[in-house]
């Protein structure tokens, strides 16, 4: 039998009830039983707040690649038997438009955000930045044909089209470039811009978009290493843009005059691709470092000093940054 006494602050009654209890726990014994049933990859995919950036842009490329099988599939059992329409090029424009696009309101959705965050505002549709983004394509892309033309390596050539043509094709290529416009600028610098931004912050996302912007032009016939490198540096352009007027409709309208005006105004190859249609008989001769041979004027040497003197100017003219990830993202799911 214990003889010692009980410490003043026990009474006998407590001791007895502790003798039946079973003994204490450990405070760290759950924690390290939660650890061992949690995955070692956990804190690849899921931070503090959720799913990290890299996952949910996955999520959203995943959408995009579900949206471009579907229309495949519709698209295979509606193609023209015969021939190749000229609007069926629209149609397949306008698929990648939609795919790029409805994906971001889904992940609107998730995010907790309005569409127009991911760079598409509403407000700004088909406004000062458009038109202004619209001039300064044409006007850069002039500049650099009228050089190639001094030096002897552009002729413009007289009309291939005549009379309602001229019109009719001018606004088809209008709206067939402005799609294109807004399937690539939104793919890879709306969503993809701006949560690749919350995870590496915004230039390291810019360099690597930019880079894959050029790498998805290496399926275009006709492209070389030279154009592939081009693309790259234009899409690092229009990131510059974006982060400076605050959203794509800049970029979107650079896009598209830029693209109109090398496909149809001054009808020469666009990233490898002579399109129907065209305005001129114009022709490009001289060395493929100048001209660009099959690739066209982003081909070019010269299309890196055009490039450069956009930067500069335009660093110039836009000297505020008002690009921000402007939207309190609810986390996703973390389990």
């Amino acid at each position: 039998m214990d003889t010692r006494p009980l410490p003043p602050s026990v009474e006998p009654s407590t001791m007895q009830a502790g003798a039946d209890a079973a003994p204490p726990v450990s405070p760290a014994l759950p924690s390290i039983a939660v650890a061992r049933r949690e995955s070692p990859f956990r804190e690849i995919f899921v931070g503090p707040d959720g799913l990290r950036a890299g996952p949910r842009w996955l999520i959203y490329l995943a959408m995009v690649g579900f949206v471009l099988t579907i229309e495949g599939v519709a698209m295979h059992y509606l193609h023209p038997q015969v021939g190749e329409p000229i609007w069926w090029g629209m149609v397949a424009e306008a698929s990648m438009m939609v795919a790029a696009i409805l994906p971001g309101f889904v992940m609107a959705k998730i995010e907790g955000c309005r569409f127009g965050d991911f760079g598409l505002p509403a407000r700004g549709a088909f406004g000062r930045n458009f038109w202004v983004g619209t001039l300064w394509g044409i006007a850069s892309l002039t500049v650099f044909m009228l050089g190639l033309r001094v030096a002897g390596v552009f002729t413009f050539g007289a009309l291939d089209l005549h009379g309602g043509r001229i019109v009719k094709f001018g606004l088809y290529y209008a709206v067939f470039f402005l799609v294109t416009g807004f399937a690539e600028e939104f793919l890879l610098r709306g969503y993809s811009q701006w949560v690749l931004t919350k995870g590496i912050n915004f230039w390291p996302a810019a360099a690597l978009l930019s880079i894959s912007f050029g790498a998805m032009h290496g399926v275009n016939p006709g492209e070389a290493k030279t154009g592939l490198v081009a693309a790259g540096v234009i899409g690092f352009f229009f990131c510059l843009t974006l982060r400076r007027t605050g959203d794509l409709w800049w970029a979107v309208g650079f896009h598209m005059s830029w693209d109109w005006g090398e496909s149809y105004l001054y009808s020469v190859p666009n990233s490898g691709a002579v399109l129907p249609g065209h305005l001129l008989y114009s022709s490009l001769h001289g060395p493929v470092w100048l001209t660009g041979g099959s690739v066209g004027p982003e081909g070019s040497y010269l299309v890196f000093v055009v490039l450069a003197a956009l930067w500069v100017v335009f660093d110039r003219v836009y000297p505020q940054v008002k690009y921000g990830v402007n939207c309190a993202a609810r986390a996703l799911p973390s389990a």
